[in-house]
């Protein structure tokens, strides 16, 4: 009993900050989301009152919308972009371990680096444009950040360099757990090196492709730090995601309510993706 009670009491202090801190807000939210909050708490139930308000708003469709197309692209960008960095790698190539550490390297900076340092590069005024226009090209022209149609992109491209090496560092994992004698028994047969990774080796990487995705589906809903270092949410609203919408109607617009409304139903998004991989790993556990 004594021997179990000191591991207790040293976690115990964490526990209660996560139960308080992570769940006790989780709880306060969805309390005001059911309220008519505006600049202060407000106290009295008001019913589903904010969600109706929240659905009727053009800013929540657009952001929607904006999440979307930027989910899309992006985890299916940086799936592709990672495994064929795995596959590359995986050729044994003698400087693997430097390609490792370059390909993984942005993961280990911040969104707000990541969008800062890409503001930078694709501002007209200082980034790509005005560097090849230097060497020459007075007609080149690459202002997708100041464009609203194409400023999007911009966010998919800086999330792409940022997360693409560590989905190449989970396919290399599962690239190096195939079986070799299978591989081995496809070369003896005569199969070529496109046939065995398309009919052989990648079919059994399915586990590494759903961790992919929840990872980065997750991630990809919750993203706010990068949109407001790279483009503060425009322009307009061309880059305005569910977590700016958040952000804006709790701190800017003063409806507390619609804002909490809104991270309840990003919290829903993504116990939608996390949650089934969760219970699926967990049954795998018990099985094995």
């Amino acid at each position: 009993m004594r021997a179990g009670l000191l591991p207790r009491l040293l976690i115990s202090p964490s526990v209660l900050l996560v139960l308080v801190c992570v769940y006790g807000y989780i709880m306060f939210t969805l309390y005001l989301s059911f309220t008519s909050s505006t600049l202060m708490p407000v106290y009295d139930l008001a019913g589903a009152g904010s969600y109706r308000r929240l659905f009727g708003l053009e800013n929540w469709s657009v952001s929607v919308g904006n999440l979307g197309l930027f989910a899309g692209l992006y985890i299916g960008v940086a799936i592709v972009m990672g495994l064929g960095l795995a596959i590359l790698i995986d050729q044994r190539l003698k400087a693997e371990g430097l390609f490792r550490s370059i390909f993984l390297y942005p993961m280990a900076l911040s969104f707000i680096v990541t969008g800062t340092a890409w503001k930078w590069l694709l501002d007209p005024g200082v980034g790509i444009e005005r560097t090849v226009r230097s060497w020459g090209w007075q007609d080149f022209s690459f202002n997708w950040i100041k464009d609203s149609d194409m400023a999007i992109y911009c966010i998919v491209i800086a999330a792409v360099w940022q997360t693409a090496g560590f989905v190449m560092a989970l396919f290399l994992a599962g690239l190096r757990g195939v079986d070799a004698e299978v591989v081995n028994a496809a070369r003896v047969d005569g199969a070529r090196t496109w046939q065995i990774y398309l009919r052989i080796i990648i079919p059994q990487l399915g586990p590494v492709f759903l961790s992919a995705f929840v990872i980065l589906a997750h991630m990809a809903i919750k993203s706010y730090d990068l949109v407001i270092a790279l483009t503060n949410g425009g322009p307009g609203r061309s880059t305005w995601l569910p977590s700016v919408f958040m952000y804006q109607y709790t701190f800017t617009r003063n409806e507390m309510a619609v804002g909490a409304a809104s991270a309840m139903l990003m919290l829903l998004a993504i116990g939608i993706v996390v949650l089934p991989y969760l219970v699926g790993e967990y049954r795998k556990v018990r099985r094995g």
